[in-house]
C-alpha cells in the first residue's frame, strides 16, 4: 500500500512534455513567422533568390578570374610564349564586351573647336569693278581620309514620311484638268493637293508610270546591261546628261583612287549625242567610257524638248539608282574638279541635311526669275505667266526678309546634292510633277514645292552660296558657243624682240618676233579727234625751205 507514492507525480510528467524550453519556442516562432511571411510575400522571396543566385555567380567568376595569371617577365618562366598568348586570347574571346548599338539615324557631328574649318571665313570679294560676274570662292574641305571616315553608317531621319511608293498606271488615265504627259502621268489637281499632305506612307506620281521598273518600257529606256550596273550602285552616284549633242563630254578630274573604285559615274546621252561622241578620240567603244564616265545611251525619250528630258535623271536619280544612298547631279556643261566624298562631307554630312543646292548668284525672287526667263526667251511667255499666276493664287509672294532663315526662292539648279531618304525623294518627285505639268523651267516651281512640304514637316532644303558651287565645278561654254568662238577671228599684234641682256648673244637677231593675242583698246572722245588730226598732218605735203 505504501508503494503508491513511488512513481513521479502526474503533474511533473505533464509539464515536461507540454512546456518547451525558451530557446526552442523562439526558434519555432521564427520559423512560423518566416513561413507565414513567405506565403504572403512570394514576390520578395523570388527577388531574394535572384540576389543569392547573382552572388553565387559573382563568387564563381571571381575564382575563375584568379586562375588567369599574367605572364612573368622573369627568365625562370618556362611556359612558351605562344601558349600564354593562346590563353589570353581565349579569355578575351570568352569575355562579354559591351558594344553600344549604333543609332538608328544619322544625327550629325561637329568638328573639334580647334579645327581649321571652324576658324575659316570667306574672304571679301575681289575689288575688281571690271569683273562683275559670278566667281568662285574658297571652300574649307576636309582631307580625303577624314571625309571618307565621316561618311554616315546609317541613314538620316525622314520626318513623318517613312514609306514612299510610286504610282503605276496600266492602262494610262489621261483625264486631268491640264498638263501632264504619258511619262509622268496625268495627276488631277485633287491628287496634286493630296500629294502635299504628308503621311507616314504615301504613293505618288513620280515618272515612269507606264512600267513597273524604270528604264523598261516606260520611256527613257535603258538596255539591260546598263540597268544591272545601275542596280549595283549602293553608295555614291555622280550623274549627268548630254542630249541633242548640246555639250561635249569631259571626264571628272582630281578624283581619288578610292572614289574611282567606289563611286559610280554615269553619263546619260541620246542617240544623236552618241553619233557625235563616236568621233571623239576620248570615247572608248569597248568599255563605253569617257574617262570615269560610264556612257549610257537612252532610247525612246519621253519628250521632244532636250531640256525637259534632262530633268528625268536630274530629279529622278533615286528611281534610276534604287539602291544608292547619295547622289551628286551636275549639268553636262560642268566639269567636276573635287572628290565627291569631300563635297558631300562639306555640304551634306557636316550640315546634317539631306538636300543641298546653291542659290542663284543674282536673283532670289520667283517673279524676277520669271521675267528674266521671258526676256531671254527660255520658254513661251504665256506659259510662264500662267504658271506664275497659278502659284500666286495658291499664296506665292515675292521674297522678303520675312522668309528668313530661308535665304532665296531661286536656286542655281545645275548641281544638286542629296541623300536618298523618303522625304527628299518625295520632294524631287513632286518637283518633277510640277515640271511635267507646267514649264520646264524648274527654278520657277522650286520654292512652291519646298514651302508646301516645309509647312507640314520640319524638313527643309539647304541653299549654299553659288560661289561655293563654282569652287568644285568648272563651267564651260555649250558646244555651239565653243564652235562660234573658234570661228571668231582673233586680233593679232607683233611685238618687238626683247632687249639683249648678255654680250654673248649676237648683236643682230633675225626673224625673231613674239606673237600674242590682244584686244586693241577702243579710242574715245578726244583721243579720236587727236588721232584724226595727227593723221591729217601726216598726209600734208612737205614744204621745201625758201631761199634766203
Amino acid at each position: 500500500m505504501g508503494y503508491k507514492g513511488v512513481g513521479l507525480p502526474t503533474h511533473t510528467a505533464t509539464t515536461t512534455r507540454t512546456k518547451p524550453s525558451k530557446m526552442y519556442k523562439e526558434k519555432e516562432d521564427v520559423v512560423r513567422w518566416i513561413f507565414k511571411f513567405v506565403g504572403r510575400r512570394k514576390k520578395i522571396l523570388f527577388i531574394i533568390s535572384i540576389l543569392v543566385f547573382i552572388r553565387v555567380l559573382y563568387v564563381w567568376h571571381g575564382e575563375d578570374g584568379q586562375k588567369v595569371e599574367a605572364p612573368h617577365s622573369e627568365t625562370t618562366n618556362k611556359e612558351p610564349l605562344s601558349n600564354i598568348h593562346n590563353n589570353l586570347s581565349h579569355v578575351v574571346k570568352a569575355a562579354k564586351v559591351y558594344r553600344p548599338r549604333p543609332p538608328p539615324y544619322f544625327r550629325g557631328y561637329t568638328l573639334s573647336p580647334d579645327h581649321p574649318c571652324n576658324r575659316f571665313t570667306l574672304p571679301p570679294p575681289p575689288a575688281d569693278k571690271k569683273r562683275t560676274g559670278p566667281r568662285p570662292c574658297p571652300v574649307c574641305y576636309l582631307p580625303l581620309e577624314e571625309a571618307i571616315a565621316l561618311m554616315p553608317s546609317s541613314s538620316s531621319f525622314s520626318p513623318i514620311l517613312k514609306n514612299l511608293t510610286y504610282i503605276h498606271e496600266k492602262p494610262l488615265n489621261r483625264k486631268t484638268e491640264f498638263g501632264g504627259s504619258d511619262f509622268g502621268g496625268y495627276p488631277t489637281l485633287k491628287q496634286r493637293r493630296r500629294s502635299f499632305n504628308i503621311k507616314g506612307s504615301m504613293s505618288v506620281h513620280c515618272g515612269f508610270v507606264k512600267g513597273r521598273q524604270p528604264g523598261r518600257g516606260t520611256g527613257f529606256d535603258i538596255n539591260e546591261k546598263d540597268l544591272l550596273e545601275m542596280k549595283r550602285c549602293r553608295g555614291i552616284v555622280v550623274a549627268s546628261t548630254v542630249f541633242d549633242a548640246f555639250d561635249d563630254v569631259k571626264s571628272p578630274s582630281n578624283i581619288s583612287k578610292y572614289s574611282e573604285q567606289t563611286v559610280c559615274f554615269f553619263m546619260f546621252i541620246d542617240e544623236k549625242t552618241e553619233s557625235s561622241l563616236k568621233r571623239d578620240k576620248k570615247f572608248n567603244r569597248t568599255t563605253k567610257k569617257v574617262g570615269l564616265w560610264r556612257v549610257v545611251v537612252v532610247h525612246n525619250l519621253p519628250y521632244t524638248d532636250g531640256r525637259r528630258n534632262g530633268k528625268v535623271p536630274k530629279l529622278l536619280v533615286h528611281r534610276l539608282f534604287p539602291n544608292s544612298r547619295y547622289s551628286l547631279w551636275m549639268d553636262g556643261k560642268l566639269d567636276l574638279v573635287v572628290d565627291p566624298h569631300q563635297i558631300l562631307e562639306r555640304f551634306l554630312w557636316r550640315e546634317n541635311v539631306t538636300f543641298a543646292i546653291s542659290r542663284h548668284y543674282k536673283r532670289f525672287d520667283v517673279f524676277v526669275e520669271a521675267e528674266a526667263n521671258k526676256a531671254a526667251g527660255k520658254y513661251a511667255n504665256a506659259s510662264i505667266d500662267f504658271q506664275v499666276d497659278f502659284y500666286k493664287k495658291e499664296g506665292l509672294t515675292p521674297y522678303s526678309t520675312a522668309k528668313l532663315p530661308i535665304t532665296s526662292d531661286v536656286p542655281e539648279g545645275c548641281v544638286i546634292l542629296r541623300e536618298h531618304v523618303p522625304i527628299s525623294n518625295l520632294f524631287t518627285c513632286l518637283w518633277f510633277n510640277e515640271v511635267d505639268r507646267f514649264t520646264s523651267r524648274d527654278q520657277i516651281s522650286f520654292s512652291t514645292v519646298r514651302d508646301k512640304i516645309a509647312a507640314r514637316t520640319k524638313w527643309n532644303v539647304s541653299m549654299f552660296l553659288d560661289c561655293q558651287r563654282r569652287n568644285f565645278v568648272v563651267q564651260r561654254y555649250h558646244l555651239a558657243d565653243q564652235e562660234k568662238l573658234k570661228k571668231k577671228p582673233t586680233p593679232m599684234a607683233i611685238l618687238p624682240p626683247p632687249a639683249l641682256v648678255s654680250s654673248d648673244l649676237p648683236r643682230k637677231l633675225n626673224n625673231v618676233s613674239q606673237v600674242v593675242s590682244i584686244t586693241q583698246p577702243k579710242r574715245r572722245g578726244r583721243d579720236k579727234q587727236l588721232s584724226a588730226r595727227s593723221q591729217r598732218k601726216a598726209n600734208l605735203p612737205t614744204r621745201s625751205p625758201e631761199p634766203a
